[in-house]
């Protein structure tokens, strides 16, 4: 897995991201609606690509985890990997860690 910071946020990139957040939210968050998911999602590519500082991680070159970041603090994340038959904790990354670099 690759880790790095985003540095052009091109549409196809927020589309895939989009699909990230999706996989992760549908994983695990259990209590929304798909109505209520639906409600959200149009408003995640607005804040991937308004986030000051943007991370992701890469396997194969495809993303599988990104998170933002807004003066030190995280704004938007999706930490989860989008192989939804793996065990959530052990498919994330440790943003501090990013963050440190």
């Amino acid at each position: 897995m690759k880790i790095m910071e985003v540095k052009e946020r091109t549409p196809m990139l927020v589309e895939q991201l989009l699909a990230v957040w999706e996989d992760f939210v549908r994983a695990t968050h259990l209590f929304l609606s798909d109505d209520e998911i639906n409600g959200i999602k149009p408003y995640v590519p607005q804040a991937i690509e308004g986030v000051a500082r943007l991370y992701m991680a890469t396997k194969a070159g495809q993303p599988v985890a990104f998170m933002g970041t807004e003066k030190g603090l995280w704004r938007c994340c999706s930490l989860r990997l989008r192989n939804v038959e793996k065990d959530w904790e052990s498919n994330c990354w440790n943003g501090q860690i990013v963050m440190k670099k």
